[in-house]
């Protein structure tokens, strides 16, 4: 049970990792400017669902994730380069307090909430992470790491459907996702023994 509990988390990271931290991967991770938000985004959604190659899709999500990570602000940048540093080193209190001043200082920007419900989730405080990942997908219904982190907690209270739903959603935005895949198929598979 811990260790999906860890591949929960370890997925949600990744999503939630800066721009920079994607590069060891081999992701095609571009500058700031090479991304805007609006147009270019919804361009690279579009490639992201058309997307049939696991590697190129993961190319397309590292791009994804960089315009998600630019903030806008460096103050807000720093803040979040700091709570990174301090949830790797499981510091989840001084982590939090960074995210709560992001989302005091700039409540639109999605990714700070996403990190917080992040941290959240790590210290198994599913509710509190859940608040979070609403926010999220209030900003950012397209955001696959939040989706994934909701299907993780609704796995974990032992709500497969609702699991199944969220991992289904992932796979309508990002359909080469292995994770949520694997995920959606042994949800459906347990759902179906359970009806019979």
């Amino acid at each position: 049970m811990r260790s999906v509990f860890a591949l929960c988390a370890l997925s949600f990271l990744a999503v939630a990792l800066p721009a920079h931290a994607a590069e060891p991967l081999g992701l095609d991770v571009r500058k700031p400017e090479d991304v805007k938000p609006g147009a270019g985004l919804d361009k690279l959604f579009d490639e992201l669902r058309h997307e049939r190659n696991e590697q190129a899709a993961e190319r397309i999500a590292g791009r994804i994730q960089a315009a998600w990570n630019r903030s806008g602000s460096a103050n807000i940048d720093l803040m979040m380069q700091w709570a990174r540093k301090a949830t790797a080193e499981q510091r989840f209190d001084v982590a939090l307090d960074f995210l709560d001043q992001v989302t005091t200082m700039k409540p639109d920007y999605a990714e700070g909430w996403n990190r917080r419900a992040t941290v959240h989730y790590m210290m198994s405080d599913y509710a509190k992470s859940m608040v979070d990942i609403e926010h999220t997908l209030q900003l950012e219904p397209r955001h696959f790491g939040a989706l994934s982190g909701m299907a993780g907690i609704m796995k974990a209270r032992g709500r497969k459907q609702m699991a199944l739903n969220a991992y289904e959603r992932v796979l309508a935005i990002y359909p080469m996702m292995r994770s949520a895949q694997a995920e959606a198929a042994s949800l459906a598979e347990d759902l179906t023994g359970e009806g019979i």
